[in-house]
């Protein structure tokens, strides 16, 4: 797993914001990153997970490690002068929620570091779609994915986030990510990536560039593509609290679904109750 490595804290105001005094809110503060949070799901489900990336030499830097040993991945982790990344989520009443990001030093990540690190032989190759979106990183993404293709592994990348991929353009983006075999995405990201504005036309142009493709729909569940094969899965029924990391856990559950050998459709089952999970509670890891 190649990805970010972040600090969420994630705050649910209970009242009107007072703008000039104090606020009663709920907040969970935690190690995240959508890259981290999947890792963690897939080594959930019984594999071996080495993530990659970057980290600040600060306490926050620190905690990030310890969460990643204590749930049972391994990590290689650059260390540099500075800050680790840290996420600010704003979760409205629906669960729905803004963050505000300051990816501190994930944009000092290192090509060596990284082609070190793909040393061992590995099954598969997942990277976080914020490496290749953001353009200080996205070479060493792309250089990943094709070390992947050169060594037979299978790969993946998820979109992450629709505002920066609106700004690198979608076709900066899937030219980033054209050597990956699979690619998650949630719908609004996929309407975004394809440049169309019906979810259907969107499923299939990016079926069309990908061997597998994941699609989560929020209240329509997921859906999944390979070639001109559809699946889909409804929702869970659970009261929403915060979506934070719905679409990281539904990921990483069918994802390491997939790598045992489950079928489709068994993978799509568990990512929804992954994500029932997770949205049942506030942060990322419900």
């Amino acid at each position: 797993m190649l990805g970010d490595v972040m600090f969420d804290v994630v705050t649910r105001p209970l009242e009107t914001v007072a703008p000039t005094s104090d606020t009663s809110a709920r907040i969970r503060a935690g190690r995240g990153g959508s890259g981290a949070n999947i890792a963690v799901a897939v080594a959930a489900t019984g594999h071996d997970v080495l993530y990659v990336g970057v980290v600040g030499d600060d306490a926050v830097g620190r905690l990030v490690i310890e969460d990643l040993e204590h749930a049972g991945v391994r990590h290689c982790l650059q260390v540099v002068s500075g800050s680790t990344g840290v996420v600010v989520a704003i979760v409205a009443p629906d669960g729905q929620r803004a963050m505000l990001t300051d990816r501190g030093v994930n944009a000092e990540l290192q090509l060596a570091h990284v082609v070190a690190a793909l040393g061992e032989p590995f099954e598969h190759l997942h990277v976080s779609g914020y490496t290749l979106l953001d353009e200080r990183t996205r070479a060493i993404g792309e250089a990943a994915l094709a070390r992947a293709r050169v060594e037979g592994w299978r790969t993946s990348v998820d979109v992450c986030s629709v505002a920066p991929l609106r700004q690198v353009t979608p076709r900066a983006f899937l030219r980033a990510a054209a050597l990956a075999t699979m690619l998650f995405a949630n719908e609004e990201e996929a309407l975004a990536l394809s440049e169309v504005d019906d979810a259907e036309q969107a499923l299939a142009a990016l079926a069309a560039r990908f061997d597998e493709l994941v699609v989560t729909r929020g209240g329509a569940g997921v859906v999944a593509r390979r070639g001109e094969q559809e699946w889909s899965e409804p929702p869970h029924d659970t009261d929403v609290l915060d979506t934070t990391g719905a679409g990281d856990a539904a990921t990483g559950a069918y994802l390491g679904a997939r790598l045992s050998g489950d079928d489709v459709p068994t993978s799509l089952e568990r990512a929804m109750a992954a994500a029932a999970t997770v949205v049942r509670g506030l942060g990322a890891r419900g």
